[in-house]
């Protein structure tokens, strides 16, 4: 096998393993019993997203989606600690 071969099925599998992460994390979402369980879903599926897109950017050789992962990364930083700090304060601007 060639390395380009290699690294094709190897993001190819990447790709599926990061799939069903996600949906496992949904599901986490959708039954999780507490609401710290399903803010823990939320942070993980967003990791997911962020790292779905940059295997696609490994795989595919293009760099245009890398700052969009890094938004993304971001975005879901700061949603799961504004969700972390209202459920331990009620409020999230004090």
């Amino acid at each position: 096998m060639t390395p380009a071969a290699i690294v094709f099925w190897g993001t190819g599998f990447a790709q599926v393993v990061l799939a069903f992460s996600m949906l496992l994390c949904a599901w986490r979402i959708l039954i999780g019993p507490r609401a710290q369980d399903r803010v823990l879903g939320l942070d993980t599926l967003y990791l997911n997203g962020m790292l779905l897109i940059m295997v696609h950017c490994i795989r595919t050789a293009l760099t245009a989606y890398f700052e969009t992962s890094l938004i993304l990364a971001v975005i879901g930083f700061t949603s799961t600690v504004a969700l972390a700090k209202f459920l331990m304060r009620g409020e999230v601007i004090e």
